[in-house]
This record gives C-alpha cells, sequence and structure tokens, in this order.
C-alpha cells in the first residue's frame, strides 16, 4: 500500500464548500426560525486539543521513522496518518463553515445576537486553522523516507566502498 500525500486543492475545496454551507445556514436562520449558528466555546477547545493530540501521535510516528523509537506499531502509524489527514480535511470545511458564518453575519454585527455568534465563529475559526495546520503537519511527520532500493546512490555507494574493502583484503 502506498500513502500519497493529500493534495493542496482538497484542502481549498473542503474550505469553499464549507464557505457555502456556512453562508447558507446563516441564510437559512436569517428567514426562518432555525437557530443553529456559532460554535460553543466547548467545541472550540475540544477542536484545539484533537489537534495537540494528532500531533503528539505524530511525532511519535516521526521519532520511529528517525530510529529514536525503538517499537511502533504499524497499525497504529497507519491509524496516526489517517487521522492526521481526517484532521486537515475537517479543519479545512470547519474553517470555511465558521467563516461563511462569520461573512454572512457582518452585516448585523451590531445587533447583540449576531455580535456573540460573530465571536464564537472567530474562535470557531482559529481552532479549525490549528486543526487544519495540525493536520497538515501531522501528515507530513508520518512520511516514510525514500526507499533506498538497489538503483539509489546510497545503496551503490555502500557496495562500491565493499567491493574496494573486500579488494583490499584479499591484497
Amino acid at each position: 500500500m502506498k500513502a500519497r500525500r493529500t493534495p493542496w486543492w482538497y484542502y481549498l475545496v473542503a474550505a469553499l464548500l464549507g464557505l457555502i454551507g456556512g453562508a447558507g445556514l446563516v441564510r437559512l436562520t436569517e428567514s426562518s426560525q432555525l437557530n443553529v449558528l456559532g460554535a460553543p466555546w466547548f467545541v472550540s477547545a475540544m477542536l484545539v486539543l484533537i489537534a495537540l493530540v494528532v500531533l503528539y501521535m505524530a511525532w511519535q510516528v516521526h521519532l520511529y521513522v528517525k530510529g529514536k523509537r525503538r517499537e511502533m506499531d504499524a497499525a497504529r502509524a497507519v491509524n496516526t496518518l489517517v487521522l492526521a489527514k481526517a484532521l486537515g480535511l475537517a479543519g479545512a470545511a470547519l474553517l470555511g463553515w465558521y467563516g461563511g458564518q462569520v461573512l454572512m453575519s457582518l452585516s448585523h454585527a451590531e445587533a447583540p445576537f449576531y455580535a456573540e455568534i460573530i465571536k464564537e465563529c472567530l474562535f470557531g475559526v482559529g481552532a479549525a486553522l490549528v486543526d487544519m495546520v495540525a493536520g497538515i503537519v501531522s501528515e507530513r511527520l508520518c512520511q516514510l523516507p525514500p526507499n533506498q532500493g538497489p538503483e539509489h546512490p546510497r545503496v551503490k555507494a555502500a557496495r562500491r566502498r565493499k567491493s574496494m574493502a573486500k579488494a583490499a583484503n584479499k591484497e
């Protein structure tokens, strides 16, 4: 199995879809009695906590890849990579979602209800940005070094040194 890095445009698409969804939610709230705008402070705090946990897990995988940690369960390493990818994309989508709510609510900022929503969503935007960046960094930390097959320059050089040492020992 070969895991590929998440392309940059996936994050852009997720953020744009979130932006459309967040803006649409504000429009829906304005035209009905539905009120699901904003994000509780607890949600923003949990988003940042999740980012820290995934970063810690990715750091453990990175230490194993660099040889500074002796053991690592392969399933844990793969799950950490999957979490990192999911965190980055979810962070991008939430960034758009809360950003869309902020943009659409700015015209009503003088109303106390919308002012509170804008504050909550700005904290949500910050937490989502932290999540997206943490996901991208964690994905990078989980990256394996390039395969050093028989055609890799280091392997060729090591083989050459070995053969030269053998020849020197025979004489």
